[in-house]
């Protein structure tokens, strides 16, 4: 069984982390959280089983999120993370080191590069190939990137968006800005205490995006009933949100993703300007999923953007793809160590 599976693909984001193994697809598709105990400095447990105990746990064990805004904050748990996720996409009878490729944001350096490798192969893997994720999300949004067009991706996360115009298989221009998914529920946090005084935690402010959010303005409002702890008095208290309140909530983030998106534009040479005027925006990533935010690029870019079909899977099939057709990609792709 274990002879096939020596390549996996890892989608390691700031929120989610997804897997992807040949043959098999995506096998794996888990928060990037991780639960450490302080007292005896070992970590207790890891994705959807630590993103439980976010904000729900006694003071000496932690659940964070070792991925900061895309790249590694704590090098020491994301390598226990990832030795965690390749055991079990490989199964515990697995004899072989695998071949491991992980994406990594557009605007990511040297180091932070060096360090997404190192955790790799300290976790278990034989090669650790790092890939950019406007590259892999257009590849898995089935995007040609070898041809002689330009092509726009946006790719919108949990810590990153990253916008990329690729032409001939490489990137031409891009920027990464480290606002996406979870600065909108920071925002949406932020908008509730200050209106309601009320204190509501991060998988809560998820959950209104996700039901309510919309990028733009809408004539019948969905409505949402929010519970938290009130400020003032401190007591559990319910308050109902509407949808355009929200859009309201988020509109300086949705600035920000939009400016990197013209920005990028505006780098862009004339003639593949021109191809993205033909073929669209495409908008890949969880967070590209908000209601009506291909609406709202349009109006403010001008130009056509459609999000991609599975959004939420784009980067993690690009490196499906990728490997299982490395002779095709290498150029664009690789920079081993």
């Amino acid at each position: 069984m274990s002879f096939f599976s020596k390549k996996i693909g890892i989608d390691l984001g700031t929120a989610n982390t997804l897997v992807f193994v040949p043959g098999k697809g995506i096998v794996l598709i888990e928060p990037s959280v991780v639960a450490v105990s302080q007292t005896e400095n070992k970590i207790l447990a890891v994705g959807s089983e630590a993103k439980d105990m976010i904000g729900k746990t006694p003071d000496s064990i932690i659940a964070y999120r070792p991925m900061r805004d895309g790249v590694i904050a704590d090098y020491r748990v994301t390598e226990a993370m990832l030795r965690y996720y390749i055991n079990k996409a490989l199964g515990s009878y697995n004899f072989w080191k695998p071949d491991v490729m992980i994406s990594v944001p557009a605007g990511v350096t040297g180091t932070e590069r060096r360090a997404v490798i190192e955790a790799a192969i300290n976790a278990g893997a034989k090669n650790a190939y790092v890939v950019k994720e406007p590259i892999l999300a257009a590849i898995g949004a089935g995007i040609p990137i070898h041809e002689a067009k330009g092509r726009m991706i946006v790719d919108i996360g949990g810590g990153t968006t990253d916008v990329a115009v690729i032409s001939l298989g490489g990137i031409v221009c891009s920027t990464s800005v480290k606002c996406a998914g979870d600065k909108i529920d920071q925002a949406i946090i932020d908008y509730i205490k200050k209106t309601y005084n009320l204190a509501i935690g991060d998988q809560t402010a998820e959950e209104i995006k996700i039901k309510i959010g919309s990028a733009l303005p809408i004539e019948e409002e969905l409505v949402m009933k929010v519970k938290g702890r009130d400020f003032i008095a401190g007591l559990p208290r319910t308050v109902e949100i509407r949808t355009n309140e929200i859009v309201k909530a988020i509109d300086k983030e949705l600035r920000l993703m939009v400016k990197a998106i013209k920005d990028v534009l505006q780098e862009t040479p004339p003639e593949l300007a021109s191809d993205i005027i033909d073929n669209g925006i495409i908008m890949s990533g969880g967070s590209s999923m908000l209601a009506n935010l291909p609406d709202l690029v349009e109006r403010r870019t001008g130009v056509k953007a459609v999000l991609a079909p599975d959004a939420f899977y784009c980067v993690v099939k690009g490196t499906g793809v990728a490997l299982e057709h490395l002779d095709t990609y290498k150029k664009s792709i690789f920079t081993k160590r």
